[in-house]
């Protein structure tokens, strides 16, 4: 049962019974923007950061945030702001940047599967690093900064088969993955490259997956992209630093989960044996925790073997992970009932089966009109909405300084159909 003042988490908390954003209030903002709507909290996001900035101390260390996990505009400036740099999977991502505020020299570009056009922008902005994929693309870009009469700063990822113990759809170091060459091939590549005009060789890049919360992996990580450095020293291939990428997951379901200075003194011994800076890529780890997910109760069905369903104004369209990943978002009222806890399944509007938010979830008892918070949708939750059913994009709010501020609006049809004849 929920009391005054109880904590949801560290910025969303329930005070005198109703659930508050900092100290705002849910309802407030509700009553201004509708439902759905998205709230983060500025604090949060700053709070997260620089735990990860504090956790690797002195090491020399820059922390990338990357874009993918939520690039709403207002939330990359804030990052901008407290000194962060960016890491950029899209030109649409490196332009969000630009306009962030980025100065060029602080985004890297990742991503498989980059585009001529693509390449042209990295190289023509001259970007602190873009992070191969592959030789065909060292050589496109390599090709293109010639033309350009300039030299690229590339690092090339590598796939150390790792498994990073995280959902399969997001596992991104295993051979059998799509991404980067294999680690093995990497000194022959970088060797028959050193000299290559147009390409001038930074770092080293790994990236083993997404949501991650064990430590060994991280640590084999950092083991494997520390060896790799070394030969590549001995063969007299100097780089500026070494990419560790992101991947360090959140408590999305409360229970105990690795902390940056656990992350950190991990991997530190093992760079400590090389001494170059390490490039961090955090996202999720920075964002999502700060946001929820805002949505009303328009409909209840209770069916004659018991079974609940608490329809919500939310679905798929706004937050995509329960139905692609299966994954757990902690669900609350925004002014809980004091009742006895029921099984409820809670879920969307969207013509889908799989538009499921959360299966046999106790709850308090939920009638039509209620409020209902989906917490920890600050990462992969706005950035994945879809138009789908023709639904528009909901709305997003930040929550900063006691203040709260519409960082963007809610869609419209005109919005949809700008672009349709």
């Amino acid at each position: 049962m929920i009391t005054s003042g109880s904590l949801v988490n560290q910025s969303f908390r329930h005070i005198d019974s109703e659930l508050t954003c900092d100290g705002v209030s849910i309802e407030s903002i509700v009553e201004r923007v509708g439902t759905p709507v998205y709230v983060y909290s500025g604090r949060a996001i700053r709070q997260a950061y620089r735990e990860i900035d504090t956790a690797f101390g002195s090491y020399p260390h820059a922390i990338h945030y990357a874009l993918k996990a939520n690039s709403t505009l207002a939330i990359v400036r804030l990052l901008q702001s407290i000194g962060s740099r960016a890491d950029a999977n899209s030109a649409g991502e490196i332009l969000v940047a630009l306009r962030s505020g980025f100065a060029p020299s602080n985004i890297i570009f990742t991503g498989v599967g980059k585009t001529k056009d693509e390449l042209e922008l990295a190289v023509s902005k001259d970007l602190g690093a873009i992070n191969a994929e592959s030789v065909g693309e060292l050589d496109r870009i390599a090709a293109i900064a010639v033309a350009h009469d300039t030299e690229a700063r590339v690092a090339l990822r590598v796939n150390p088969d790792i498994d990073a113990g995280s959902h399969p759809n997001i596992s991104t170091g295993l051979r059998s993955n799509k991404f980067g060459v294999p680690i093995q091939d990497a000194r022959t590549i970088y060797r028959e490259r050193r000299r290559r005009r147009g390409l001038t060789f930074v770092g080293v890049h790994i990236h083993i997956g997404s949501q991650i919360t064990s430590i060994e992996p991280l640590r084999s990580a950092a083991q494997a992209l520390v060896s790799l450095a070394l030969e590549l020293k001995a063969d007299g291939i100097q780089l500026e630093h070494l990419d560790l990428g992101g991947g360090l997951g959140i408590a999305y379901e409360g229970r105990p989960i690795i902390s940056p200075v656990d992350y950190a003194n991990a991997v530190l011994p093992e760079l400590k044996k090389i001494g170059l800076r390490v490039i961090l890529e955090p996202g999720r780890a920075i964002v999502g925790r700060a946001g929820a997910l805002i949505a009303r109760i328009v409909d209840i069905k209770r069916f004659p073997d018991g079974r609940q369903f608490a329809v919500l104004d939310a679905g798929m369209t706004e937050l995509l992970r329960p139905a692609m990943y299966g994954s757990y978002h902690q669900i609350v009222p925004v002014a809980p009932r004091h009742s006895t806890e029921s099984s409820w399944d809670i879920v969307g509007p969207i013509c889908e089966s799989s538009d499921v938010f959360a299966k046999d979830r106790l709850m308090p008892a939920l009638e039509v009109g209620d409020l209902v918070a989906i917490l920890d949708t600050g990462a992969y939750g706005s950035v994945m909405a879809s138009n789908y059913n023709r639904h528009f994009f909901a709305p997003e709010v930040l929550v900063d300084y006691n203040k709260w501020t519409t960082i963007r609006r809610r869609q419209t049809l005109d919005d949809v159909l700008a672009l349709e004849t």
